[in-house]
């Protein structure tokens, strides 16, 4: 379903149009549920990880090793860290094992005092630490800490809300909850009859987005 339709049908269940349901209220509550949903998403899938089918890249990422430096920073967008590989000098990657500070009785600089090939993280706000550094000699420096993660939706523009082409990066058959989950906020507003509706629609949507997205590793 491409957004324009997700628009009209939104419009639609809160009887209203462009006028009293402005293009700019509209994105704002489309771009809120599109997050809620893949968030929701992300929250059930299994082995096979989700990801919006909307992106160019994959969501995995590289950055470039420092001699000496423990703390590499990730994008706000990467909603859970999946694993973290470092490259060795055999320019094969090896994944490293994530620990937390707070099951040490000191901190980590203490048991990994000197650099060398990274063997632990760390995650911290928006930061990854390793430990113990990397040191040059041990390790590839260049591309050499690779980020497997979970990142939010990528959302609509204006523009593209304009054009009306761009769809959701799920599966098509449940796009419709997002003009469901739009129109509920002006209709908590504006048509407080309609919510009851709404809310068992977006419930009954969301079982079945459960039930697709909790069982479609049929390979295994």
């Amino acid at each position: 379903m491409q957004v324009s339709d997700i628009a009209t049908y939104a419009r639609n269940l809160a009887d209203a149009d462009s006028t009293s349901f402005t293009n700019a209220n509209l994105l704002i509550y489309l771009n809120d549920a599109y997050e809620k949903i893949v968030s929701f998403i992300l929250g059930i899938d299994g082995r096979w990880t989700f990801d919006d089918s909307n992106f160019t890249d994959l969501n995995i990422g590289t950055a470039t090793l420092v001699n000496g430096q423990n703390d590499y920073g990730f994008d706000s967008t990467h909603l859970e860290i999946e694993k973290v590989a470092i490259k060795y000098t055999d320019g094969k990657y090896y994944f490293i094992r994530p620990v937390d500070k707070d099951d040490y009785s000191e901190p980590l600089e203490t048991y990994y005092p000197t650099s060398g090939i990274p063997e632990v993280y760390d995650k911290t706000g928006s930061s990854i630490f390793l430990y113990p550094a990397p040191a040059t000699g041990s390790v590839t420096l260049a591309a050499g800490l690779k980020v497997y993660f979970k990142r939010t939706a990528d959302t609509f523009t204006s523009a593209q809300l304009t054009t009306g082409t761009k769809q959701p990066g799920f599966v098509s058959q449940f796009h419709s909850v997002l003009a469901y989950m739009t129109a509920l906020p002006y209709c908590l507003t504006y048509k407080k009859d309609r919510v009851p509706m709404l809310m068992a629609e977006i419930e009954k949507q969301k079982e079945g987005i459960r039930d697709f997205y909790s069982r479609r590793e049929v390979d295994r």
